[in-house]
């Protein structure tokens, strides 16, 4: 999240481009776009409207596209990717990050995914077509495979002359990778430890032992545990036979965290955690619709229920004016439960072994403070309306549905992850559902039993 400065200067910049643009002064423009790192190119990309974006991509030279296309959103990136021609995507993408390539080819249509794989030269093919092979969001689809591995047997004399001469390492190095003469991962060797090492020594006798990697199938949510509670810089990526294929950096890590938060975050409002903010109306309208649609269905079930006591009702205009506190009181209580649920999952709190006893603690939760509510709420509404019996009636409907909430709020994230539904898309529509369906039926079901004649 960027601070207020850097908003500022967001804006500033933004607006000083867009006057320009306005009064024709494209080479400026330009100028202005080559003078700007990567990340604020991208950041200013995302936050224009499309017929601005466009003009600022066709301002900016074809070298730099590739480095900007990484650091965009993937909704934005895609719709521009989409609009230039497969052979530019090949010489955007040649330098391209693999698990940035890979991001960026699974997100095209088929058809224009193989275009651009023809387009490239061999190795760049080979290269996208083996991550291409990984399954998204594994281990295996966010490692890079631009790594510098090591052999045993080899002096730091000849590995220090060998990395002169190359000139350069990958980014994010902080460790070298050794593997024998099969690929096979064996230990590895800190950049600190091997620059500070006797020349003479082997780099049998610096490296440490150690041939456990990251297996490529390991969901990435996975890895940014790993990473968290070790709290590593960069990790090897193997496969079953302990072939080393790659390596998983923290900058990589830092993406998944910040992906799952905004997933998280964006989910709860049924809207792609990727949205572009400035997309065209009719894409945006057509996002926000279905969520709409699903929680217009979920409202009038509640009404439905409503309506089995539409005679109460009109004999008891009272029930109407507090109709509508049992499932508000119901909904806010299961939303603190299933929020908590979702992220002792999402830190990996809550397994199938504790997930018993967390249901058990939130029910008792609720009941605690179904009873304490109930008799604040019964005291208010037996004075207010001078009616202890509706009073009794509103506090026996606010601890069933309070109860509901808590079991509901710990056993929703439960069972939906079972069934491979994201528990933060569609829990809180299925928990508001449960907690008006349950609280008017308790209230209105109550009253009509008792106050009915």
């Amino acid at each position: 999240m960027p601070d207020n400065t850097e908003q500022q200067y967001s804006n500033s910049q933004l607006q000083i481009i867009s006057d320009a643009l306005n009064n024709g002064m494209y080479v400026q423009v330009r100028k202005m776009l080559h003078n700007m790192p990567a990340c604020d190119v991208a950041l200013l990309l995302e936050s224009t409207t499309s017929r601005i974006r466009t003009e600022l991509w066709q301002l900016l030279d074809a070298e730099f596209h590739g480095d900007v296309l990484e650091e965009l959103s993937e909704d934005v990136r895609n719709g521009i990717v989409r609009s230039m021609v497969p052979e530019k995507v090949a010489d955007a993408v040649e330098d391209m990050d693999t698990d940035n390539l890979v991001e960026l080819l699974r997100s095209l249509p088929d058809e224009t995914v193989q275009e651009v794989l023809n387009s490239m030269d061999h190795q760049d093919r080979l290269r996208a077509e083996k991550a291409l092979a990984y399954g998204e969001e594994t281990a295996g689809f966010v490692m890079n495979t631009d790594t510098i591995t090591l052999r045993p047997d080899v002096t730091i004399d000849v590995i220090l002359r060998y990395l002169r001469l190359k000139g350069d390492v990958p980014e994010d190095t902080d460790t070298f990778f050794v593997v024998n003469r099969h690929d096979k991962l064996t230990g590895y060797v800190p950049v600190t430890k091997l620059l500070t090492a006797r020349t003479d020594m082997t780099v049998k006798e610096l490296m440490t032992k150690n041939s456990e990697g990251i297996p490529v199938d390991m969901p990435e949510r996975e890895v940014a545990k790993l990473f968290e509670r070790y709290n590593w810089l960069s990790a090897p990526v193997v496969d079953a036979e302990n072939h080393l294929l790659g390596r998983i950096t923290i900058d990589d890590v830092v993406d998944i965290i910040r992906e799952e938060a905004e997933h998280s975050m964006m989910s709860m409002a049924g809207l792609d955690d990727e949205a572009d903010t400035y997309a065209p109306i009719m894409k945006s309208t057509r996002r926000r619709s279905i969520w709409l649609g699903v929680n217009l269905f979920t409202a009038l079930m509640a009404a439905a229920v409503s309506d089995l006591f539409e005679a109460t009702l009109s004999q008891l205009a009272v029930l109407a004016i507090l109709n509508t506190i049992v499932p508000s009181m119901g909904g806010v209580a299961g939303n603190q439960t299933l929020t908590l649920v979702i992220r002792g999952m999402a830190l990996g709190h809550v397994s199938p072994g504790n997930s018993r006893s967390l249901i058990y603690k939130e029910l008792a939760i609720g009941a605690l403070n179904g009873l304490i509510w109930a008799v604040l709420i019964a005291s208010v509404v037996a004075l207010w309306k001078q009616d202890v019996m509706l009073g009794a009636i509103i506090a026996f409907a606010m601890l069933v549905n309070m109860i509901a909430a808590g079991l509901a709020g710990a056993t929703l994230p439960v069972i939906m992850q079972r069934m491979n539904i994201d528990p933060a898309l569609a829990g809180s529509v299925i928990l508001t559902t449960i907690t008006d369906v349950v609280g008017i039926f308790a209230f209105l079901g109550t009253a009509t039993l008792l106050l009915m004649p």
